[in-house]
């Protein structure tokens, strides 16, 4: 095909297949995640620059990953603000190759520089005498250097043979921005040398980069193994574990997406986009946040950019007997310290599931009319509480578990405590009104469109905001009245009612019966009217003539009875555990304390889409809308 008649020829882009409508509101966290990526790795290169005594080797590497990521950010997400903001799919073919260009390169650098990173460790670990002499600034800049060679020599010829490809199907790509084997896919001559390229550069760079990081490991896990001293073995593993994390979060996706991209034909194209956007878009905005908190200069130097006034925060246990109380130290799970980072990683997951999950059971009720309907209206309110009540603990707890014991002031741990009550509570309330929806859905089935009306759905939401404030405002107030003269420091991952309490001096006898009276009249009453409600809903199944009827009554209560049993199971345990199990250990009551807030949330749209046709669905209508 002559240059003439490729000229005019122009490729359109796509956001996420069937969120169309909502795109200028999906452009909101898009541009959080430039704005993060941007700041946070340009933040590295000037401390790195800075500091004098990160002029080390694993800071060198660390500042060429945060060139990379910038690189990275700028290829991709200027078109996907383009096409969620303005709407504008259409992209010019040379700018398309010089974009996949670009995607691809830095892609391939990324990927090099956490092969160098993994070496590093490698040296300091097995080899630390001559780790200086190893890793000269001569050699980390030859190193740079071939990582650029190599990455950019790899991937001239493949916009090159794009080029001469001739594109007679559909211009259509299934991204938001120009990959190379998707625009490969939409050529109607002979693809089969592209094709062997492509797969040819993907294993000799990034195939060979995870073998040499996995021996690389392999060589540092034989080493630490072999050190006599158990906390010398976790300093060294400790000292890997950003770089760890950072390899996951790069190959993860990107493998997922590559083998999906080539052999899964079978795969819905909004499965594609999501890796695609996780392969490309959360390692520039994390590596930053992980290399900061897990890396103590890196940290130190960014806190000295605070004012002076956050000075007050690093007041001691020692100084709390003739000063009055100014913070709270919490410091994660009592006896397992060395294990908090490795805890961390399935806590992550769980928060991002969690997020993700309840985010889009939210959106799938809000944009499909044909879901609103009173049942998944309260599912719509679960999902928020779930969202709201992970949040409010999370964060706080992971930022324990890689940096250490954290200060909260005792305003915003008092602020923390109210809304991890009042969240719980009326997490407890939801599914106490979606038991009524199922007793009314299913004993009195011709009453139900009229009782549950839109004006009463929003009475019982207001009702549940005001009965958890209401029972949660006085705790916080008997709080107030406590004098702190002692120790300030709280064995926990956030702040709860009596953990708070128990630093008191003086007497906490009414705030513990206060705190058990609110929770048997709300939790606990919660608990026996579900009961009996579904006490009433079997009573009326069993009086059904058909077995078919029965088992599609029960049917439609499988995923609330799921739900039930995992928040309260969970919240009984670690009720009873912590007012009664005096002899259990208090690492397992932090763990429980932690779980039965974080469980729920990142099961309950599990259930919810595996058991709801509806939700499922629509779920896998949206996954398979372009198809």
């Amino acid at each position: 095909m002559s240059d003439s008649n490729y000229t005019g020829t122009s490729f359109f882009l796509t956001g996420l297949p069937g969120l169309e409508a909502v795109h200028i509101w999906l452009s909101i966290p898009l541009c959080a995640m430039y704005v993060a990526s941007l700041a946070g790795n340009s933040l590295i290169l000037w401390v790195v620059r800075s500091e004098p005594s990160l002029h080390q080797p694993m800071y060198y590497f660390l500042s060429m990953l945060a060139v990379t990521d910038l690189g990275l950010s700028a290829s991709t997400l200027p078109t996907m603000l383009t096409i969620y903001m303005l709407s504008l799919t259409e992209v010019a073919v040379d700018v398309c190759l010089a974009q996949l260009f670009f995607i691809h390169t830095f892609s391939i650098m990324e990927s090099s520089v956490l092969l160098t990173m993994a070496f590093d460790r490698v040296v300091a670990i097995s080899n630390p005498l001559r780790y200086g002499t190893i890793l000269t600034s001569p050699r980390i800049a030859s190193l740079g250097l071939a990582i650029m060679v190599r990455s950019i020599g790899l991937h001239i010829p493949a916009p090159i043979m794009l080029k001469k490809l001739s594109y007679c199907r559909s211009r259509l790509l299934s991204h938001s921005y120009c990959l190379h084997p998707d625009v490969m896919k939409l050529a109607c001559a002979d693809t089969h040398i592209n094709s062997a390229y492509g797969l040819f550069v993907v294993l000799s760079t990034l195939g060979v980069d995870a073998v040499l990081i996995v021996l690389s490991y392999a060589l540092i896990l034989h080493t630490v193994l072999s050190i006599a001293s158990k906390a010398e073995r976790l300093k060294a593993l400790n000292t890997c574990v950003s770089h760890i994390c950072a390899v996951l979060l790069f190959y993860t996706p990107m493998i997922g997406l590559s083998m999906i991209h080539r052999f899964g034909r079978w795969a819905s194209p909004c499965s594609r986009v999501l890796l695609s956007y996780l392969h490309f878009l959360v390692p520039p905005v994390l590596n930053p946040v992980v290399y900061t908190i897990k890396t103590k200069q890196i940290r130190l130097r960014m806190l000295r950019l605070l004012p002076s006034d956050f000075g007050y925060l690093s007041v001691t246990a020692s100084n709390y007997t003739s000063t009055p109380l100014i913070a709270f130290m919490l410091t994660g799970v009592p006896g397992l310290e060395d294990l908090q980072i490795w805890i961390s990683i399935p806590f992550s997951f769980m928060y991002l599931l969690a997020v993700i999950g309840n985010g889009l059971v939210m959106a799938v009720v809000a944009w499909d009319r044909s879901l609103h309907e009173p049942m998944y209206f309260f599912l719509a309110m679960l999902a928020l509480n779930d969202v709201l009540l992970c949040t409010v603990t999370v964060p706080k707890m992971l930022l324990i578990f890689w940096q250490g014991p954290s200060p909260s002031t005792f305003p915003a741990c008092l602020t923390q405590m109210f809304f991890v009550h009042a969240l719980f509570l009326s997490e407890s309330a939801v599914l106490l009104a979606m038991a009524f929806d199922r007793y009314v859905a299913i004993c009195a089935p011709l009453h139900y469109a009229t009782l549950f009306t839109g004006s009463l759905i929003s009475k019982v939401a207001l009702a549940l905001m005001f009965r958890s404030v209401v029972v949660v405002t006085p705790g916080v107030l008997l709080i107030l009245r406590l004098h702190f003269c002692g120790s300030n420091i709280i064995h926990h991952t956030y702040c709860e009612n009596m953990g708070i309490a128990k630093l008191a001096c003086n007497s906490i006898a009414l705030n513990s019966i206060y705190g058990l009276t609110a929770a048997l009249l709300t939790t606990g009453l919660d608990f026996v009217l579900i009961s009996l409600s579904y006490w009433v809903i079997l009573k009326t199944v069993f009086r059904l003539p058909s077995r078919e009827a029965r088992t599609k009554a029960f049917g439609t209560c499988g995923a609330h009875i799921c739900v039930i049993l995992i928040f309260y199971t969970l919240a009984f345990f670690s009720f009873f555990t912590h007012r009664f199990g005096n002899h259990v250990p208090r690492h397992t009551l932090i763990l429980l304390a932690n779980l039965y807030l974080l469980v729920p949330p990142t099961m309950n749209p599990i259930v919810y889409g595996v058991k709801t046709k509806q939700i499922r669905m629509r779920l896998l209508g949206l996954c398979n809308h372009s198809k």
